[in-house]
């Protein structure tokens, strides 16, 4: 289906590489050479079905490009400050409020503890995310793509089955909490019908690509944000905020580590694909603006919505003998998950707008699944050459049916899945960045000449990869023997906290054996 510049089967000619050295004799730095990159009319020549599809896109102004490397004349996006609107209004949504309430509802800590865990693991969760966004721009690769430098050809196979995963799952446990939320506004409304309407949107928006998820992202927040200031005032005027007191023990400081693992994992889960939204960004971009907009794109957000939502939370009383919700705020949690908690906090005091409110922030799960729904369709391409012959807008449409199935049966069992699945993405994401970290700053002694972008279709000229997947199996071991979760507890993480619940260390342990 694809045609002359394939770049799956693509590898640089001897004179190529002559030209690419040349470049770099010459004084220019080495990803300023362009070998390798595909200019985006290549996507219609000639009359195979894969042309033809990407004319019919083209009509309607859908990116066509996928994993190819982006050429500098088509980086035209100088403007960063959409690079920290974009993570903006990814976080201001209600699934990190949702987290933040976690810290009340499964870990049972105080006000303090909590909050202190929230700031300080938001801050090391997100450096990894600022530090990959700067890549975008000086190679015009994706993520993917640029990890090819890291775990080889054929390792990086392994690490974009695991980021569809994770797309696919975050992805699900965001649109359950949307539901929920139309749910506790008009309960006629199904669990798998919210699903459907807020997976529709999102597809929309990502089907049309980088530009248009930009811009969308760009707006999206604001209302977002003057909601959840909506909901602040009327909690505070309410006075139903509980400064629960912090406990002490090693049932604490299992609780604690693993509240800091399910935060981790959202705060960097935006790791394996940060590139993603910087390749049209010139080279000449500065790299510490990149990585300052996006620095504050994510730490904004994540701690404004998961310290109100840990706020909110602690006005949930239940009967000491019976554990029975016993006020308002636990009822509407107990009957509707986190959309029935927000519906305490408003519908009592705004009625009908409350309901408006909560219907604007059920849909600011579309803000927050456009990069995992644009993000999977790049991964699914670095598979293999049948991958990258479907454009990636069909990729798109498959990953919304995908998610959409594991959504609707997941609806019933939120709780449980947001909590599991945060944690066994820390872990991964944990390994990932050891590796990808450990190969920039030791090997490549943080140097970008030390990469040849010109090498990133050629299996024979990229890393072998074997010490990469080595160390990837001993980040797996790390995060099993320090793991708590309900199905299994490591024997690390059993020596921490209770017997019967453990500590998490998963994460630090599974970066600590892969580096």
């Amino acid at each position: 289906m694809k045609n002359e510049y394939d770049v799956e089967g693509y590898s640089p000619t001897d004179a190529e590489t002559h030209e690419t050295h040349k470049h770099i004799s010459d004084g220019l730095p080495v990803y300023a050479d362009e070998t390798g990159a595909v200019p985006g009319e290549s996507f219609t020549y000639g009359n195979s079905l894969y042309a033809r599809i990407q004319r019919f896109a083209g009509k309607f102004s859908i990116e066509q490009r996928g994993i190819e490397r982006v050429p500098e004349n088509e980086r035209t996006d100088t403007n960063l400050v959409k690079v920290g609107t974009m993570w903006l209004a990814a976080n201001m949504v209600i699934s990190s409020f949702a987290l933040g309430a976690l810290a009340i509802t499964v870990f049972q800590l105080g006000f303090v503890d909590a909050f202190l865990t929230i700031l300080f693991i938001n801050l090391l969760g997100i450096t990894p995310v600022c530090f990959f966004s700067t890549f975008g721009p000086v190679f015009g690769f994706r993520q993917m793509v640029l990890s090819r430098f890291y775990f080889g050809w054929y390792g990086v196979k392994i690490v974009a089955i695991f980021n569809i995963l994770a797309c696919f799952g975050w992805s699900s446990v965001n649109v359950i909490v949307g539901a929920q939320l139309l749910n506790a506004v008009n309960a006629n409304v199904p669990g798998y019908a919210g699903i459907i309407i807020i997976a529709a949107a999102t597809f929309l928006i990502t089907c049309f690509g980088y530009k248009v998820v930009h811009r969308y992202e760009f707006y999206s927040w604001i209302p977002s944000f003057l909601i959840f200031l909506i909901v602040l005032g009327e909690f505070a005027h309410s006075g139903a905020f509980v400064n629960l007191s912090m406990k002490t023990g090693t049932a604490e400081t299992g609780s604690v580590l693993s509240f800091a693992a399910s935060v981790f994992g959202f705060a960097t889960g935006w790791t394996s694909f940060a590139a993603d939204y910087t390749v049209y960004q010139p080279h000449t971009v500065s790299r510490v603006k990149t990585f300052a907009w996006t620095w504050v794109g994510l730490i904004f957000p994540l701690l404004f919505t998961e310290s109100l939502g840990l706020a909110v939370a602690t006005a949930m009383t239940f009967d000491p003998d019976t554990f029975e919700p016993t006020n308002s705020y636990a009822i509407g949690y107990e009957s509707s998950g986190i959309g029935g908690l927000l519906a305490a906090v408003l519908f009592p005091p705004l009625g009908r707008f409350g309901q408006f409110c909560l219907v604007v922030l059920a849909l600011s799960i579309v803000a927050n699944n456009c990069p995992n729904i644009y993000s999977v369709g790049l991964s699914l391409q670095v598979l293999g050459p049948w991958t990258q012959s479907v454009p990636r807008f069909l990729w798109t449409f498959v990953g919304t049916i995908v998610y959409c199935a594991i959504a609707i049966p997941g609806y019933s069992h939120f709780e449980s899945i947001l909590e599991n699945f945060m944690l066994v993405i820390g872990y991964w994401l944990a390994i990932y960045e050891a590796i990808a970290l450990a190969e920039h700053f030791i090997f490549r002694r943080n140097r970008l000449s030390n990469y040849d972008p010109a090498t990133y279709t050629s299996p024979h000229l990229l890393p072998p990869g074997i010490a990469a997947i080595a160390a990837f199996c001993f980040g797996v071991f790390g995060a099993v023997m320090g793991m708590a979760q309900v199905w299994f507890i490591g024997p690390i993480g059993k020596r921490i906290g209770t017997p019967e619940y453990g500590g998490d260390v998963g994460f630090p342990l599974a970066f600590a054996f892969a580096a």
